[in-house]
């Protein structure tokens, strides 16, 4: 379950963010190259963030496609998952520029209680 991984660097940049405000919600955009299973991020998310500042936060997970740039014509592909030839002109000569993203977009820090 390598999403456990993935949450130890999200919580630690989301604890950076808040500094020491507790944290009612989290955004997260990742790109589909990861393999995330959102389950399984939820529940990793809440385990590594267990007596954190974001104890308890809900995850909002944004996954984002694959988007690969031809170097021939210059297309650019979407796919959901790695695509290895240009859909325009049959090139395999591919730039990745998307999908293999990971990042915190934003959080939401609690209301005062």
């Amino acid at each position: 379950m390598h999403e456990i991984g993935l949450c130890e660097g999200l919580v630690a940049a989301v604890e950076r963010r808040a500094a020491g405000r507790p944290v009612a919600e989290v955004r997260f955009r990742v790109g589909v190259l990861h393999r995330v299973v959102e389950s399984a991020l939820t529940q990793a998310f809440a385990l590594v963030a267990a007596g954190t500042v974001a104890d308890g936060a809900t995850v909002d997970l944004v996954t984002l496609p694959v988007r690969v740039r031809c170097r021939e014509c210059a297309a650019e592909t979407v796919a959901d998952d790695m695509v290895s030839v240009c859909g325009t002109c049959g090139a395999t000569d591919l730039d990745l520029v998307g999908g293999d993203e990971l990042v915190l977009e934003s959080i939401t820090i609690a209301a005062p209680v």
